[in-house]
């Protein structure tokens, strides 16, 4: 950081302190972690809430909801793709934390083609099938042929964002969230300028979009790549990994992708659970037709851009807590952990205030028409309040995973999403709620797994858990008892 943002950073550390939310010394390794994490969500999330925006003002409500649905697939993508990075960083942090730099590596490179076995079915899948799949979803005729059109040029991408969140999470799990977000965040400005060339100065409409991200997420992946095989970047800022792929850690290494199907299998389905629940949802949303459902991919998307604190704050949560866990420093990582979820509340709240002030002029970026204004502005606001939810889910859920506890919140995601957020949607095609049906699910998608995450991480039994993935475990006696790992504060 520079001088005045290290002041600025001091001068709230002491304000947080002083307040009870989080020690200054914390506050200021959470932030080293989280603050180029955060600019990195931001940027991602950014790019598909431009292409929404962009799209919108070149095609229309048709190309805004036939985005949506394309959309939603994509979701799909990334889920899965963090459920499968969500095992990267709970590895590397712990072993990268514990000296264990080689079976660190060896980790990184095992994910690296997994990654790339998950990723080339979707590839194929994407390109052979998208007008089926887009159909499924309810869309008209001219949403259809928006949505399958995006589906078909974003296809290549699938593999590059599988790559890229691989590179990201090993980055984050060694402690350098830096070079991650010049690449990542670098590669958002470019989507966000191709997109807009390809839209208005060619008039490719969503097609303009999906070929912006493929090129742009292709070009991430070569400048991630050339630090994660160990190559330096020079004077840019940027570090090699220190944990790179190594062609003899390409060999099946039997115990190493145990672990990394074990962590990420749960994780994997947390996500996917998250992802999901979405398609669903916009097939209710589309019996109330495509102003609807262009209302709430708005105010998904601008609760997407709010959670970027989480790409910061819950990332920083495993890392730091995967990190003293693996140095066998359980009371610390337990009281990073609360501190962090304490210091989400504050910020999510507080952004939830602005969302809602300016829920109507927020929307009105997106669409045009007065009835599109005051729907869209509905489900902004709403969305914020909801993030709340994201912002205790995603730390508590982040604490977890640095401990490589994935299994609870794969369930508790389940229940919020599916017992309780997807039944109160459908409430609307049957009961007189309609539309207002759909702001109590994106409500109930968000607080019930986040209460419940948070509530497995007050229990403690984490910190057991924990001790089967650390670097000592192979030499350790027989595990301590669940009754040692008591709540933290």
């Amino acid at each position: 950081m520079t001088g005045w943002q290290s002041a600025a950073v001091s001068s709230i550390a002491s304000v947080l302190e002083r307040l009870g939310v989080i020690d200054a010394e914390r506050f200021r390794s959470t932030m080293d972690l989280a603050w180029p994490r955060v600019i990195t969500g931001f940027a991602i999330m950014s790019k598909q809430t431009a292409d929404l925006a962009m799209v919108g003002l070149a095609v229309g409500t048709a190309g805004t909801a036939g985005l949506a649905f394309a959309l939603a697939y994509w979701g799909v993508v990334s889920m899965l793709g963090l459920g499968l990075a969500g095992g990267t960083v709970s590895l590397v942090s712990q072993n990268y934390g514990g000296e264990e730099t080689e079976r660190a590596s060896v980790v990184v490179t095992q994910s690296v083609v997994l990654a790339v076995a998950f990723a080339v079915p979707i590839v194929v899948v994407f390109l052979t099938v998208p007008d089926q799949l887009i159909g499924l979803l309810g869309a008209g005729p001219d949403s259809l042929a928006h949505g399958s059109t995006y589906l078909a040029f974003v296809a290549p991408a699938v593999l590059f964002e599988m790559l890229n969140l691989i590179a990201s999470r090993t980055y984050t799990g060694v402690g350098d969230t830096f070079t991650e977000m010049v690449a990542r965040a670098g590669g958002a400005v470019l989507n966000v300028l191709l997109s807009g060339v390809l839209i208005f100065g060619f008039g490719m409409g969503v097609a303009g979009a999906a070929i912006g991200t493929t090129v742009s997420t292709g070009i991430v992946t070569l400048v991630l790549g050339w630090g994660m095989v160990g190559r330096a970047y020079g004077h840019l800022g940027m570090e090699a990994s220190p944990v790179p792929i190594t062609r003899s850690g390409l060999g099946f290494e039997p115990s190493v992708v145990s672990q990394l199907i074990e962590i990420s299998a749960p994780e994997i389905g947390r996500r996917l659970a998250q992802g999901v629940v979405v398609f669903p949802l916009l097939w209710i949303a589309a019996s109330f037709g495509p102003v609807i459902v262009t209302a709430i991919e708005v105010g998904r998307r601008v609760r997407d851009l709010s959670n970027s604190v989480n790409w910061g704050l819950s990332l920083a949560s495993s890392s730091l807590v995967g990190q003293h866990l693996g140095a066998g420093e359980e009371t610390e990582a337990g009281a990073y952990g609360a501190a962090i979820v304490r210091l989400a509340v504050v910020v999510y709240t507080a952004i939830a205030v602005l969302v809602v002030v300016f829920a109507e002029p927020i929307a009105s970026l997106f669409v045009s028409g007065p009835e599109e204004v005051s729907q869209a502005a509905i489900f902004v606001a709403v969305g914020a309040i909801s993030a709340i939810g994201m912002g205790i889910d995603g730390t508590s859920a982040g604490v977890l995973l640095g401990a490589g506890d994935t299994r609870l919140p794969f369930v508790a995601s389940l229940v919020g999403r599916y017992v309780f957020a997807l039944p109160a949607a459908a409430l609307g095609l049957v009961t007189p709620l309609g539309v207002t049906a759909l702001y109590l699910a994106l409500l109930l998608e968000t607080y019930v797994p986040g209460g419940i995450n948070y509530w497995l991480f007050r229990r403690g039994r984490w910190k057991v858990v924990s001790r089967r993935y650390r670097p000592s475990a192979a030499s350790a006696s027989s595990p301590e008892s669940d009754g040692d790992a008591g709540p933290d504060s």
